[in-house]
């Protein structure tokens, strides 16, 4: 009887945590009917991502949007990178540009770069993104900044990936797709935690008052979730998750590309604030525990009650989550969501363990 007490708690831990995340995913996105005209810095850091830039950057220079600017960074790339944000900025006076050589990096990373691509905007907002990345419409920069305000000094967006056939595929979207779930509800709370470099967006202000990642530098990655997880209060935050605000990007097309970019993103979250790794990390446990003991415990009680405490949280499981798959596009994902976790929290077992071994060393 112990374990199926044991088993009851789990599934009460993971309900709290459903309905923690039921803040985000029965909210709707804020629009303002009123267009912001302010002018906006647009940063994007590229290293060897000339094919990516030919294609996207067009795309951001055809925002709906009355005064931008378009910073590119070139972080001392090996291909054409630096010719092509050289032949945009020659077209185009909307468009700067930063070059950082091999001997300039010494840092040897992409905050080093950042910074400078931070220091050489003039707009006191600015939004970031990726060079893979597309915005969803022409109404990106102005649904991210129109969330800007005296107060609200951080927006967080949602980086979504294309969509392909295929398992790999699915399980990375559906990846994302929780840790936006995440990081949306904590933030609705008042917990933000961390937000992502292909769509986000803070003013200079705010970088500078927070002394940008010097508290960070040495880390590798977390650009973004680091600085967030540093920078964000309750009062200074909003968010913004119309489809229009989407970003999309190509994902991995193999488990090894997949789980070295998974490597390195997880382990920025040893750095975060202890209230946040134990609020995340219990989250991970009480799923875990879940998928183990729900198949144990077939074999030590009668059946019956554990059926009925595992439908129960299937079924809660399947609103709360289906409900933000609808909100972020992802609607093709919500019938596999009992399979998707149970695959995802594997993999994250395998990456925690390959991380405490080796580091991974480079953003890229």
């Amino acid at each position: 009887m112990m374990l199926l007490y044991f088993f009851l708690a789990v599934v009460l831990l993971n309900s709290i945590y459903f309905i923690i995340f039921s803040k985000f995913s029965m909210s709707v996105p804020h629009l303002s009917d009123k267009k912001t005209t302010f002018p906006v810095s647009v940063i994007i850091c590229s290293k060897n991502e000339a094919e990516n830039l030919q294609k996207n950057v067009p795309l951001i220079l055809q925002q709906d949007y009355p005064d931008f600017e378009v910073i590119l960074i070139n972080d001392a790339s090996q291909d054409a990178t630096p010719e092509i944000i050289d032949g945009f900025a020659e077209i185009d006076p909307r468009v700067h540009t930063v070059h950082i050589k091999n001997n300039e990096a010494f840092w040897s990373n992409k905050k080093y770069s950042l910074t400078l691509g931070i220091k050489r905007a003039v707009n006191q907002r600015m939004l970031f993104t990726d060079a893979d990345c597309r915005p969803a419409s022409k109404n990106w920069i102005q649904y991210m900044v129109q969330q800007f305000s005296e107060e609200k000094q951080l927006i967080l967006g949602y980086g979504a990936y294309e969509k392909h056939k295929g398992f790999l595929n699915k399980l990375v979207r559906f990846e994302t797709l929780m840790t936006a779930v995440q990081y949306f509800s904590y933030a609705k709370i008042g917990e933000t935690y961390m937000g992502v470099g292909r769509n986000l967006a803070y003013t200079s202000k705010l970088f500078y008052d927070n002394r940008g990642f010097m508290s960070h530098m040495n880390v590798r990655s977390g650009d973004d979730d680091l600085f967030v997880n540093e920078a964000a209060t309750k009062s200074n935050t909003a968010l913004m998750y119309h489809s229009d605000a989407f970003t999309y990007s190509q994902p991995k097309t193999s488990f090894a590309q997949w789980i070295h970019q998974k490597r390195r993103h997880i382990s920025t979250a040893n750095h975060y604030q202890t209230k946040h790794k134990i609020l995340l990390g219990l989250y991970y446990l009480s799923v875990l525990l879940f998928w183990v003991l729900a198949i144990l415990i077939f074999f030590i009680v009668d059946w019956k009650i554990p059926l009925a405490l595992i439908v129960f949280r299937t079924m809660l499981q399947y609103i709360v989550v289906g409900k933000a798959s609808t909100l972020l596009q992802e609607k093709d994902l919500a019938l596999w969501i009992p399979i998707f976790e149970l695959f995802l929290i594997c993999t994250q077992l395998v990456i925690f363990i390959s991380n405490s071994l080796a580091k991974p060393k480079t953003w890229k």
